[in-house]
């Protein structure tokens, strides 16, 4: 049998390129950006007004991480998912808001997802083509957008009481994070 053919060559192949990957310095199991906000709100600006200034940071965060090239590392490195039954990977998507003028915490929010075979599969109906790496890629964006939102709302009550204490009137940042590991 030739090594195209052999499946347990070809396994071990994947396992020994994994493994360097995670040797190298370059390996990350995320995908992350984050985004910064300089120009302040009116002073007259409505607590709906500003909340939105807040969700359009996180969105500006989201399409960033969505189109970086460390999410399609992620999509590389699981592109396999699909040749193999009983493989599977787990990860959180993250949404963290910074206000750097006001001495207000952090408002961080986590949505765990997974990632099924059957996943992809799905997604390989949807696009109509057999390339693991197309159908990682998305089935990694359709998980970062669900996770970005459950986590906003997660965070939206306590983002409008800092609205409220206005700890917004001032350089804002937004980071959106996907870490993704294999599962059990």
């Amino acid at each position: 049998m030739s090594f195209r053919t052999n499946p347990d060559r070809i396994l071990d192949h994947i396992d020994r390129e994994r493994n360097r990957d995670d040797a190298g310095a370059h390996f990350s199991r995320d995908a992350s950006a984050r985004k910064l906000d300089t120009e302040l709100p009116p002073s007259e600006a409505t607590t709906t007004e500003r909340l939105r200034r807040l969700f359009k940071l996180v969105e500006k965060a989201y399409t960033e991480a969505a189109q970086s090239g460390e999410i399609r590392r992620l999509a590389a490195r699981f592109q396999t998912i699909g040749d193999i039954s009983n493989h599977h990977a787990r990860g959180d998507v993250s949404v963290s808001i910074q206000f750097l003028d006001h001495d207000h915490a952090d408002e961080v929010g986590m949505s765990p997802f997974e990632i099924l075979p059957e996943h992809l599969d799905e997604a390989k109906k949807e696009t109509r083509t057999s390339r693991a790496d197309v159908n990682a890629m998305k089935v990694l964006r359709g998980q970062l957008r669900n996770g970005v939102m459950a986590a906003y709302k997660k965070i939206e009550p306590r983002l409008r009481d800092a609205v409220r204490d206005r700890a917004d009137m001032g350089h804002v940042a937004a980071q959106v994070t996907m870490d993704l590991r294999p599962g059990g």
